[in-house]
């Protein structure tokens, strides 16, 4: 995943999309950029069981002996820490507009676009 994101359409056209039944989003401004650690809209499974559109944090808590930021990538998904987030019950829909990743240019990487629409 990667470690910059961009939302930048309007919660109505996400819950359509989506069919979701609930917002509880509050107002969203028109351009959010969405780093690590902090909060964007997802569409995630209530308690009810409706779908509703969200603000949650971006990441996946370290494991107790680490200390730091939340992660966006869990390579390990057979380490005993993280198999209590892999069910269905934690899965979400993270819209996204447009998104970067490291590109590999020599010398040095650089954060390039890959995906506008």
């Amino acid at each position: 995943m990667c470690n910059l994101y961009n939302v930048s359409t309007n919660q109505e056209a996400i819950c359509a999309l989506t069919r979701t039944f609930r917002d509880m989003t509050g107002n969203l401004p028109p351009s959010l950029d969405v780093y690590p650690d902090c909060p964007a809209p997802v569409v995630r499974t209530g308690e009810d069981g409706k779908r509703e559109l969200a603000n949650l944090r971006w990441g996946m808590p370290l494991p107790p002996q680490y200390a730091g930021p939340p992660i966006t990538n869990i390579r390990n998904t057979a380490s005993s820490h993280w198999r209590h987030w892999l069910g269905p019950q934690n899965r979400c829909v993270v819209p996204a507009t447009t998104f970067s990743e490291w590109e590999d240019t020599k010398p040095k990487k650089n954060q390039a676009l890959v995906c506008d629409q």
